[in-house]
């Protein structure tokens, strides 16, 4: 008997939620995704060391001030990273944009064009990277320009149909709408521990939304349902054109036997009588203003990436002041 996890494959494509070489290499997805946080603690791993290794030597070639090294460094170990993945899956992998950077378009596309160049250099095409960015107006701005040049981009930290619809007005390739953080808003809004019945979960409702919601008005843009907090929330968007899964919940889905039925469908969305959204500037972010949880979610998201990242450049700086000790 199949399993739930070759059930769901078989509608979904199953990207893996992973910094852990060694965990894509197990679970054999077709894409994989990464985030600061992530690569924070694969970068802490033993056997990844070697990629950390490279990265601070290669920064120690770019520069000599403590700042800028450490500036590509980050670049390159997550480049480091994505290039060991894509030995593996063979399709794309996600690298993200410094959090930081959220709100300055200019500055998204400059170091996208950075990363690309990195990747362009270890011998990998820009078609199997996907650029991710945070889904802030000015992050969406950056997308429109990288998609014109053909760089594709991941929207992540997305929490809202007025999100969804302006990436996918900007011509972004794809979007990662945060299942799990949309439900702990709102359980934490309503005072509830939990949802009983799947579909009133607010995020899984949230990313069916955005689903129909393109298919109703033929947006390409791919739907990639994340974060996830549960397999529950995993198989209640089976049909999704994507959803990128933590190694936890790969493992449960090749453990059950249950079904993974066909919950999202193309064609049923086409018939679904669905008005037009308007995403101007001015509209956008009135719809922001009004939607707490997408404004909030959104703003804790870029904080917590943000602090990883300096968490990181904490470990890459140590390693630099290990190094420099060494050498006197």
């Amino acid at each position: 008997m199949a399993t739930q996890y070759a059930s769901l494959e078989a509608l979904t494509t199953i990207v893996a939620d992973t910094g852990d070489v060694d965990a894509i290499r197990q679970h054999k997805p077709t894409d994989a995704t990464t985030n600061p946080s992530l690569l924070l603690k694969a970068a802490q791993m033993d056997q990844y060391q070697h990629l950390v290794d490279d990265a601070v030597a290669y920064g120690r070639k770019q520069a000599s001030n403590e700042d800028e090294i450490v500036s590509f460094v980050m670049d390159k170990l997550a480049v480091n990273f994505g290039a060991e993945i894509l030995k593996i899956v063979p399709g794309v992998v996600s690298t993200e944009l410094d959090a930081r950077l959220s709100f300055d378009t200019k500055a998204c596309v400059a170091k996208a064009h950075e990363i690309i160049a990195l990747y362009s250099a270890a011998g990998i095409a820009k078609e199997r990277i996907l650029i991710k960015i945070a889904s802030t107006w000015e992050g969406i701005e950056a997308a429109r320009v990288l998609e014109a040049e053909g760089i594709h981009c991941n929207m992540t930290l997305l929490f809202s149909i007025q999100q969804a619809v302006a990436c996918a007005e900007a011509g972004a390739t794809l979007i990662s709408p945060f299942v799990g953080r949309i439900t702990d808003w709102h359980k934490k809004d309503r005072g509830v521990s939990g949802f009983d019945n799947i579909d009133e979960d607010p995020g899984v409702q949230s990313v069916r939304e955005i689903f129909n919601y393109y298919n109703k008005f033929g947006y390409k843009t791919v739907v990639m349902g994340a974060s996830f907090r549960s397999k529950a929330q995993i198989v209640a968007l089976a049909g999704c054109d994507k959803l990128t899964i933590g190694p936890k919940f790969l493992v449960e889905l090749r453990e059950s036997k249950d079904a993974a039925p066909a919950l999202l469908q193309a064609d049923k969305a086409q018939q679904m009588d669905i008005p037009k959204i308007e995403v101007s500037e001015a509209q956008w972010r009135f719809a922001m203003n009004d939607d707490a949880c997408a404004t909030e979610k959104l703003a804790e998201g870029i904080r917590k990436f943000a602090i990883d990242t300096v968490k990181l450049e904490s470990v890459i700086r140590a390693k630099l002041n290990k190094r420099a000790k060494h050498s006197k």
